[in-house]
């Protein structure tokens, strides 16, 4: 037989302009949470942790996220916020590595904290 159309033919007194618009709505079904800003933790790094002012860098960044966020600008607050992150975990690890090198250091006797604690030893300020 012949080959069928692959489209729907008309009916019969239909043109295009007769037919009712067609709406088409997008529907999410999983809505996207703002990015994160990170700015509890730039705040810490800041206050406890700021080697070569990668803290405050962190904060800034985490302040730029929030504004893009509050101006529903997803995709700035999205890169603001990453840069923010990676700041912050620099600043760890580099935290971390300083604190593993002094704690090296003074273990193997290179920096002496401090002679006042030796049982032993004369005040100076003479005798108690």
């Amino acid at each position: 037989g012949p080959a069928l159309p692959p489209y729907e033919p008309l009916s019969e007194g239909l043109d295009m302009e007769g037919l009712p618009p067609s709406t088409v709505v997008m529907v999410d079904p999983h809505p996207q949470p703002p990015p994160r800003d990170h700015l509890l933790w730039s705040l810490c790094t800041m206050l406890y942790g700021n080697i070569c002012c990668l803290g405050f860098m962190a904060l800034t960044f985490s302040v730029k996220s929030r504004d893009r966020k509050v101006l529903k600008d997803y995709s700035g607050a999205l890169s603001y916020g990453s840069t923010s992150k990676y700041l912050n975990i620099a600043a760890l690890l580099l935290n971390i590595f300083l604190l593993i090198l002094i704690i090296a250091l003074i273990a193997t006797g290179t920096i002496i904290v401090s002679n006042r604690f030796k049982p032993n030893q004369e005040h100076p300020f003479g005798p108690t």
